[in-house]
């Protein structure tokens, strides 16, 4: 291994060994605090300028395989772990968490205290921070991280979405047809909707309404992606015709920040997100309280204690974090369409908010009997 640094944008500077490839490289550095997962968390379109730190201080021991890729490839643009494993343990692994980043040009860096890092980054909030085995003098990588973009006001959706449109077909009887909008989507989610009858056409994040309504879709989705919702001003457009339509809307995570703005509500920039398989949320339409997975950085600004009128009539904030009373999930109460701020696709689990794909069957469902539409 190779010697390796991390440096922070306020100057705080960490020294370990390289894990994965070597290199330089500089983007938002934000944590998850998942115990398990971790090839999911990697593969994961949503952390496209980031990179990540692992707050549990053993990462590597089931190796990587291909079965668990969440997308094409590896999405984090840096890796920080505390103990790597030495040795991969598990039926399914066919090469070490090392040996993939470094296969996928990651550069990553071990031996780190990450439950300082941690706090450090709880303290004071995400910020811009880089890594490398080249730049070994604090102070020249401070002078490149300091010059690097922010995540505010990013936008990273031609890195991630699909370059054209394909199909995933329902499984068994097909009920329903949807499309998926794609801004990061993981593989889990259009599988997820195929379990339920659903034929899935994923179009890429540029499709236009017209090339949205060509499809006769019963339902729309947008999915999770990276970068600041501000900046999705056609995303914004595309939801507001469909909602004008009449046409059954879910949104996750990204695609819930869509749909706020959507609804005339703005969107800001958390302290330092929420990130791990172990957050809080309660569902305020049953009561219920769910430990969900989470990845965003931002979230959509709307009273959680009384409903707000939109263009498209009244809303309710139906689904609360626990931690902090963000936002985690938006309805329209007169007109089809809801979203949610955290992950029910999660591959890794936990599954707990599976249901909200059978919220949106049954949306779609009581959408055709009130207009006495036919199923597509």
């Amino acid at each position: 291994m190779t010697d390796a640094i991390l440096v922070l944008e306020d100057g705080r500077t960490f020294r370990g060994r390289s894990y994965g490839a070597t290199g330089t490289t500089i983007a938002e550095i934000v944590f998850n605090t998942g115990m398990t997962g971790y090839q999911e968390t990697l593969t994961d379109p949503s952390y496209r300028g980031q990179i990540v730190v692992m707050t549990s201080p053993h990462i590597g021991n089931t190796g990587a395989n291909d079965e668990d890729f969440e997308s094409g490839r590896v999405w984090v643009d840096g890796y920080v772990v505390r103990d790597p494993a030495r040795r991969r343990s598990n039926w399914r692994s066919n090469r070490s968490l090392d040996e993939l980043l470094a296969e996928q040009g990651v550069v990553g860096i071990s031996g780190v205290d990450t439950r300082a890092l941690t706090r450090h980054l709880r303290e004071l909030g995400s910020m811009r921070a880089g890594i490398s085995t080249e730049v070994l003098d604090p102070e020249q990588l401070l002078e490149q991280v300091k010059a690097a973009p922010s995540m505010t006001g990013s936008n990273y959706l031609a890195d991630v979405t699909a370059d054209e449109a394909y199909v995933v077909p329902a499984e068994g009887e097909k009920k329903y047809t949807v499309v998926a909008l794609d801004l990061g989507i993981k593989g889990m989610t259009p599988k997820l909707m195929a379990k339920r009858g659903i034929e899935v056409h994923v179009l890429p994040a540029t499709a236009s309404l017209e090339e949205v309504l060509e499809v006769q879709p019963d339902g729309v989705f947008m999915s999770n992606g990276p970068g600041d919702p501000a900046t999705a001003d056609h995303q914004v457009e595309v939801v507001q015709g469909v909602l004008h339509r009449g046409t059954p809307y879910f949104g996750i995570c990204l695609g819930n920040q869509i749909f706020g703005r959507a609804l005339g509500r703005g969107t800001y920039k958390l302290k330092y997100g929420h990130r791990g398989v172990n957050q809080p949320v309660q569902d305020r339409t049953t009561g219920k309280v769910e430990i969900t997975a989470h990845n965003h950085g931002f979230a959509v600004d709307a009273p959680i204690d009384e409903d707000f009128e939109t263009p498209f009539g009244p809303a309710r904030v139906t689904h609360v974090g626990l931690n902090d009373d963000v936002v985690e999930g938006i309805a329209l109460l007169e007109r089809p369409g809801f979203s949610v701020q955290y992950h029910p696709e999660a591959a890794a689990g936990p599954h707990d908010a599976g249901y909200l794909f059978d919220r949106f069957v049954d949306l779609m469902a009581n959408t055709k009997e009130a207009t006495g539409a036919e199923a597509h």
